[in-house]
């Protein structure tokens, strides 16, 4: 790609990430033009990774994290998960969901019949939020954090253009959607993020936290049911399947 080239690419998914109403119609008509130019979605999101690499928008995380944890998978994913935040896991490795909660959604994912690098998985935070000195655990985003990182995964999401989204917890449901409700509302059932069909359940880490049988059922139904949108053969085994 020419510099010209590459400065406009630059230049026009700067101006989507500025829009503050992300209209849809509009985002797809100017990533179509930039797909002319750039038909690898790998080019469209290097710039994307290095704004976010260097980005000091929020100064307290950017003094605090070890790196930025941009996102990773199948850039043409049919399917992507979206979470809240990295924790420390995911900060140290600079992969999103490599912890304990990583490793059950792998293994939800590959339950569905997907290796892990089929899909896409990022967060709504691309830093880990700060923690006071001697504390343990991670912290939830705040809303105002979540509104300075969210454009960064408008425009991953853009890009991708996966054919359903999940949403994993009520933080990353506030993040794409700026909903607040309980979980109890918002799972189970289809929502949608700029005309994607998008999947409400419960965060990894929950599960991890609430053992109950039915907890996790209720979370594999909600996958059945991103298999059926995505037009999937679900085998009997499957069907039945509790994690």
């Amino acid at each position: 790609m020419t510099q010209p080239a590459l400065e406009f690419v630059i230049s026009a998914l700067e101006k989507i990430r500025d829009t503050s109403d992300h209209l849809p119609r509009a985002s797809r008509t100017a990533l179509a033009r930039l797909q002319v130019i750039a038909p690898n979605k790998a080019e469209l999101l290097a710039p994307i990774r290095e704004r976010v690499r260097g980005c000091t928008k929020c100064p307290h995380l950017a003094r605090s994290r070890t790196q930025t944890v941009f996102g990773v998978g199948n850039l043409d994913a049919e399917l992507m998960f979206v979470g809240e935040a990295p924790g420390t896991d995911e900060d140290r490795q600079g992969e999103p969901f490599v912890g304990r909660a990583g490793q059950l959604l792998t293994r939800i994912i590959e339950t569905m019949g997907f290796a892990r690098e089929e899909v896409y998985i990022a967060n709504i935070l691309k830093c880990r939020p700060d923690t006071a000195p001697g504390s343990f655990g991670n912290r939830p985003p705040t809303p105002a954090e979540m509104q300075t990182c969210r454009p960064y995964l408008v425009e991953q999401i853009e890009i991708i253009q996966p054919k359903v989204l999940v949403a994993l917890g009520a933080v990353a449901v506030e993040g794409l959607l700026g909903t607040r409700g309980t979980m109890r509302e918002l799972r189970g059932r289809w929502h949608s993020y700029s005309g994607t069909p998008l999947m409400i359940t419960y965060h990894p880490a929950y599960l991890l936290r609430n053992q109950a049988p039915s907890e996790k059922r209720k979370v594999w139904e909600d996958m059945l049911q991103v298999l059926e949108r995505l037009e999937r053969p679900i085998t009997e085994r499957q069907r039945n399947y509790f994690l």
